[in-house]
């Protein structure tokens, strides 16, 4: 009886009750590096240790907050463990409040979980909304207190979250890529060869859910982008939709707009080649939601729509 590939034991890990997620994602790490993909490779190392301030978060580790709030007011008065409506916290305070940015390792959302069971919530430091509150909520009441709420469900989700791309992971790859189930614990790292495009692919889909309409790759490929003619904000509409982040989608669509195109072949002006060759390493990286080649293909159908070519 031949041994379980990599692939089959992290999904047979997966799949187990009560099993913890960090000896499953370095095996996945490893599978990545297999693999060749970096996206991957940076996705579970960042599960496993952590998002940096820098790194852009899936959606799923985002988690609302809701708030409670202790007032006082005239002739000893005072209203305590008073809800304070998401609407007036984001008004008065922005909405990073009440969408809070998990970037903890896998392992410490794990021990959250743990600390949380009692309760069933994880209070996050709120005090800084005090100020900002004052005279906000209640006419002539003072805020004393303000205590951020996680509740212990979300974290779970948080949880299952990771453990399911995990499982769509590994199933894509097995479907789409089948080299990757010969891929074995003890195997020569150069054994099995694979694209690694597609790989990235697979990832930004399961992970961010890539929306880039792509019905082929390389030469003729096409590209579903709403661009009209000289229209700079559908240029950078089309290009966020695609995966880029908007601070990259303006900085390119700023440059399209300012300079004149070479030729239908060489789409770019020279400023906006320049920005190109510097950009690129954030797709091969796996900040921008599409691999190299995609993106560089999509910069160039979108800078095309834009000139009307």
């Amino acid at each position: 009886m031949s041994a379980m590939s990599l692939l089959q034991q992290i999904q047979a890990a997966v799949i187990q009750e009560d099993t913890e997620i960090g000896p499953i994602l370095l095996k996945l790490r490893l599978l990545a590096s297999r693999l060749g993909s970096v996206p991957l490779e940076e996705w579970v190392k960042h599960e496993s240790e952590g998002y940096p301030g820098d790194s852009p978060l899936p959606d799923y580790r985002i988690i609302h907050v809701s708030y409670t709030g202790t007032f006082s007011g005239p002739f000893g008065s005072g209203v305590n463990n008073a809800p304070i409506p998401s609407y007036l916290i984001e008004k008065f305070g922005g909405k990073h409040w009440t969408h809070n940015e998990m970037r903890q390792s896998i392992s410490a959302i794990d021990e959250l979980v743990k600390g949380s069971a009692g309760s069933g919530s994880l209070q996050i430091n709120a005090a800084n909304l005090i100020l900002m509150l004052q005279g906000k909520v209640y006419a002539d009441y003072a805020c004393n207190a303000v205590t951020g709420i996680v509740t212990r469900a979300q974290l779970v989700a948080l949880q299952h979250a990771v453990r399911t791309r995990v499982l769509e992971l590994t199933i894509g790859l097995e479907k789409l890529i089948p080299a990757a189930t010969s891929i074995v614990l003890a195997g020569s790292p150069s054994a099995v060869q694979v694209n690694s495009e597609k790989v990235t692919q697979i990832t930004n889909q399961v992970i961010y859910g890539n929306v880039t309409s792509i019905a082929s790759s390389g030469a003729g490929a096409t590209f579903n982008l709403a661009i009209r003619q000289g229209d700079q904000n559908s240029l950078v509409e089309a290009l966020m939709q695609s995966g880029l982040p908007e601070k990259d989608a303006a900085e390119f669509g700023q440059l399209v707009a300012s300079e004149k195109p070479e030729s239908k072949d060489e789409p770019f002006g020279a400023m906006a080649r320049t920005w190109l060759g510097e950009n690129l390493k954030k797709a091969a990286s796996g900040t921008w939601k599409m691999g190299v080649s995609v993106a560089t293909e999509v910069l160039k159908q979108a800078a095309l729509k834009y000139y009307g070519l």
